[in-house]
């Protein structure tokens, strides 16, 4: 028997009502109809179980039922800050950081950054991180959000413990990634990767230089992989 189809709202009370975006999905897609159960999400880290109370045009009623708390979510605190790649590659990182579990996506254009943001792109991305999050069992969304220059995005690292700065020109990393640290900001760069003087302005903002190996890999690859091996060292994927 399949989980309960997972849905988030803004707030739970005794009563919910499902519309716009979320109601097209339980009605049009999952075809729910009076009876059926579902799993609602606030953001608090709770999950809420629920029964289809009624159906009309445009919305659906649900009763809640009860509460517990979530398990699924990270107890590290990353953030992961990518240079925005061009296509649907930005999509990606954000749908498998979002199973990874980060907290924060943050978005940027750098030097070499050759594709560019608007907002219907920055809603996609949300809608993307929302959707994983729902796949993945998550019960909060990670934060989405664009800068649309370097310093921007080396200045919102600002309160994370450890700071790692992937370069594809580092012979070798300047340290070993920390375990089980507090909190974690990532940075990774566009397919063009950083130049050195933007290398020297994350040194300043306390990132520490980190090579991902010998081979060069693509940008969507580097933000993966990067990501998995600090949540392993986090302690997250054992």
């Amino acid at each position: 028997m399949s989980a309960p189809k997972r849905f988030f709202v803004k707030k739970v009370g005794d009563e919910v009502v499902l519309a716009g975006e979320e109601y097209r999905h339980a009605h049009t897609v999952l075809r729910l109809g009076v009876g059926d159960e579902v799993t609602l999400l606030d953001g608090s880290g709770k999950e809420y179980a629920a029964i289809v109370s009624a159906v009309s045009k445009g919305n659906i009623t649900l009763h809640t039922l009860g509460e517990r708390p979530s398990d699924r979510e990270p107890r590290a605190d990353v953030f992961l800050l990518v240079g925005l790649l061009k296509g649907d590659k930005t999509e990606l990182v954000v749908q498998k950081a979002t199973e990874l579990g980060v907290n924060r996506i943050g978005v940027f254009s750098s030097e070499y950054c050759a594709a560019y943001m608007n907002e219907n792109k920055l809603e996609r991305l949300r809608r993307v991180a929302k959707e994983a999050a729902k796949q993945c069992l998550r019960s909060r969304v990670p934060e989405v959000e664009y800068f649309e220059n370097f310093d921007g995005a080396m200045s919102a690292s600002a309160g994370y413990v450890h700071k790692l700065f992937a370069c594809e020109f580092l012979e070798k990393s300047e340290a070993e990634i920390p375990d089980m640290g507090a909190s974690y900001c990532l940075a990774v760069g566009s397919e063009g990767g950083f130049t050195e003087e933007e290398f020297a302005r994350a040194k300043a903002a306390g990132f520490t230089g980190v090579s991902l190996g010998k081979r060069i890999l693509r940008a969507e690859t580097a933000a993966i992989a990067l990501l998995s091996v600090v949540m392993y060292r986090a302690g997250e994927l054992k």
